[in-house]
């Protein structure tokens, strides 16, 4: 290429670089000031946006500082004024670095760990402005302190003019106080520093106050755990003790500080109190009840059930304290045969939990057990949810009630079969029952007493009959008067209009009720005259018995008394003939033998009339018997047989009339002589008993035949031995007379005995007073 080719082509070049040149550095112009209108517009706003960001700093009452590595104070944004608070007299960074002084040296492990670890925290901090909200934060890289003005939570005067939480706080009557981290108290309400007894929250501060050790725990745990916690306290105050409830409440987010509340449950604790005095006395009372209770709450197990219930059916103790559900006990009470017997078990139980349902208590029920008792249950609802049951054993009512209508209907038939006309009335006068008799008497139908009713309208029906008006209103005073002197049984006795003799009595029932009873003893009152007549006659007898036998008596006696001794005079005779004399001896012992029995008649109609009177004296039992042995001893040798005494010595001398005692085992001793062959022997003995004295006399004769001897003490009864006579009755009455008796010991063949038994201390009204024996 030519030169000037290569210059034209340099020259052109270089002419297209500069155009080139020139264009882009028009268009890097163009773009540069467009890039610096941009810059300057992002500038502006940025301006904006920082003037806005400090003016919305500054607005509001808090500050914000920024640190570095060394958790110094490196940046200080917000409120002149709040910042001027916090550190009195300082400006900027120096103040900035004051407050972070003052938060290292309170929590120095926090700022560390917010500095080298980035961890947050939250705290309180104290100054004389007021309390101030400390919140640490890490961001980008760096740590930032956040420190705000508690609005509501300060000290004197911080919730004046205050709004939403801290107003409320203030006006709260439970007592409200906060603490900052180190359990320092920051604020507390009108109602704490009443109840501290404190004017201000400085005075407060200053003299330490609390408001109970025990809500100073609860807000340590909450500090301690960061988390709601809950207490409860009784304080004593103004001479008055108050219980409440202790909230502990973390704040801002639960680091750092805790409110705390006091809710007054004095009145509730009270009636909790009340209420379980209440259910414990219920309770006590439940288990002195003799019926058996259970009570089964809304979830159908067993809340409760008194001593009586487990006696009742014998369940263990142990079981029934674990609260079994409703069905386990029905269960177990069938296991044990505690329940009645039915078909369908599963229907009978589902019913019985189907009470759990009801609105209302349902009616009585009856089970009669296996074991042949019989409870009456009751269901009713609970007032607190569930059932409550009610078990009675009724087996012993029911026993009663039957034997008490069983008693009634004996009694109704009892009165329908009395011959008396009987009629029972009520204290009101109402008259209760009345039998077949009482209709009869009174010739009243029975449907007119009924309807009657009262006292009045049965007496008006009945006066007719016996129209005596004194006597019906003495019975209405005894049937209605309540006066205890008024209810006393009367009696009485009337004429009917029909010429009947009415005998009527009262009798006051136990119940309050009166028992008015008629008679008709018109028959009576003529069988007592005819009595009376009867008796007359028999005394007049009597009479002229004791004068017959007096009078015979005296006239067979002169006689007797010449024929006596004419005979012992011929006796001794000597001239007479053998054979008279022997006749003559006869004609004296018979003449004797008369004289005795006309005497023991004279004696046993002297005892009939009453008339005998006994000498009482110290007899000697020993002498008594000697003496009358040996009156009878020779009858008794003549007789060929033996006469055998027995008396043991020391015997007790007893109390009675010697004489007749001794006439009365002469008695005995003639018919045990009369009896006793030749051979044969006859005994007298006496022994001592505790009481008494027995004279025994016994003979080996024939004996008395079983069928006589209820009869051998008789008067006047013809004996296969000894004739008919007063012997043997003379000898029972005299004993009797003296207040003992007389028995028979006989076996037919092998003779017979007779045994007197006398008291030791006989007793004589008629005869004269003596000295007791020693």
């Amino acid at each position: 290429m030519a030169e000037a080719d290569i210059a034209y082509a340099a020259t052109a070049g270089a002419a297209g670089l500069a155009l080139a040149i020139s264009a882009w550095t028009w268009r890097l112009r163009a773009r540069l000031g467009a890039r610096e209108v941009e810059i300057e517009r992002w500038l502006g706003g940025a301006q904006a946006s920082a003037a806005a960001s400090e003016g919305a700093l500054t607005a509001f009452d808090d500050v914000r500082v920024a640190l570095n590595p060394q958790g110094e104070a490196q940046a200080v944004f917000g409120s002149a004024e709040a910042l001027s608070a916090l550190a009195s007299g300082l400006e900027g960074l120096a103040a900035a670095q004051a407050v972070v002084d003052v938060l290292t040296g309170l929590h120095t492990g926090r700022m560390e760990a917010l500095v080298q670890a980035g961890e947050a925290f939250e705290t309180l901090m104290e100054t004389p402005e007021g309390a101030w909200a400390v919140e640490g934060r890490p961001h980008g890289g760096s740590a930032w302190l956040r420190l705000s003005r508690l609005t509501g939570v300060g000290g004197e005067g911080a919730l004046d003019g205050g709004a939403g939480a801290g107003v409320l706080a203030e006006q709260s009557p439970a007592p409200t106080w906060v603490v900052d981290g180190a359990g320092r108290l920051v604020w507390a309400n009108s109602a704490w520093l009443a109840e501290t007894g404190a004017e201000t929250l400085a005075e407060a501060r200053e003299r330490g106050l609390s408001f109970d050790r025990g809500a100073d725990g609860v807000v340590a745990e909450a500090l301690r755990l960061n988390a709601r916690q809950d207490g409860f306290r009784w304080t004593t105050a103004g001479g008055r003790r108050r219980a409440w409830k202790i909230l502990a409440e973390p704040l801002a987010g639960g680091r750092g500080a805790v409110i705390a509340f006091a809710i007054e449950m004095t009145e509730a604790e009270e009636t909790r109190d009340t209420l379980r005095r209440h259910v414990e006395a219920h309770d006590e009372t439940l288990n002195h009840l003799a019926d058996a209770v259970a009570i089964f709450g809304p979830s159908k197990r067993l809340a409760f059930h008194n001593t009586a219930f487990q006696s009742l059916f014998g369940v263990d103790p142990a079981w029934l304290d674990e609260r079994p559900t409703h069905a386990e006990l029905l269960d177990r009470l069938r296991q044990k045969r505690l329940l009645p017997e039915v078909v369908d078990y599963a229907r009978w139980k589902a019913d019985e939990l189907d009470f759990y349902g009801a609105a209302q208590a349902s009616p009585d029920d009856s089970w009669s057990l296996p074991d042949g008792r019989t409870l009456r249950v009751v269901r009713q609802p609970h007032p607190l949810g569930g059932i409550l049951l009610i078990f009675s054993d009724i087996t012993g009512e029911l026993q009663l009630r039957s034997r008490y209508n069983a008693q009634i209907q004996v009694q109704r038939a009892t009165l329908d079969k009395l011959n008396d006309a009987v009629a029972v009335f009520g204290s009101d006068g109402r008259l209760r029952l009345h039998n077949e008799a009482f209709e009869t008497f009174w010739g009243v139908a029975g449907e007119r007493l009924n309807e009657a009713g009262d006292f009045d309208a049965v007496a008006a029906l009945c006066r007719p009959v016996l129209p005596d008006a004194a006597l019906w209103l003495g019975l209405k005073a005894r049937v209605a008067d309540p006066d205890p002197e008024s209810r006393v049984p009367i009696a009485g006795e009337g004429r009917t209009e029909d010429g009947r003799s009415a005998a009527w009595q009262t009798r006051p029932l136990p119940d309050g009720a009166t028992l008015v009873a008629f008679s008709d003893v018109t028959a009576r009152r003529g069988l007592e005259q005819a009595l009376a007549a009867k008796e007359a006659a028999l005394a007049e007898s009597q009479a002229l018995k004791r004068e017959f036998v007096g009078s015979v008596s005296y006239e067979l006696r002169t006689p007797l008394t010449t024929i006596v001794g004419y005979s012992e005079l011929l006796e001794a005779m000597g001239d007479l003939p053998e054979r008279s004399r022997q006749h003559a001896g006869a004609i004296r012992v018979a003449a004797s033998h008369l004289a005795r029995s006309i005497d023991d008649v004279l004696d046993m109609a002297q005892i009939d009339a009453g008339e005998m009177e006994l000498t009482l004296g110290d007899v000697r039992v020993c002498d008594l018997l000697e003496e009358a042995a040996e009156r009878i001893r020779p009858k008794v040798e003549g007789r060929g047989a033996t006469l055998n005494l027995s008396c043991p010595a020391g015997l007790p001398p007893f109390r009675a009339d010697a004489r007749r005692i001794a006439q009365a085992v002469d008695q005995l001793l003639e018919h045990a002589c009369r009896a006793v062959s030749e051979g044969g022997a006859v005994s007298l003995s006496a022994a001592a008993g505790p009481n008494e004295v027995r004279i025994r006399v016994e003979d080996t004769g024939r004996g008395i035949p079983y069928h006589l001897q209820a009869h051998v003490f008789d008067r006047f009864v013809r004996r296969e031995r000894g004739g008919p006579g007063v012997a043997l009755a003379l000898v029972k009455a005299l004993v009797e007379l003296h207040g003992g008796w007389a028995e028979v010991q006989s076996e037919p063949g092998k003779g017979a005995a007779f045994i007197l038994h006398l008291p030791i201390e006989a007793e004589a009204p008629t005869a004269a007073p003596e000295l007791l024996l020693g």
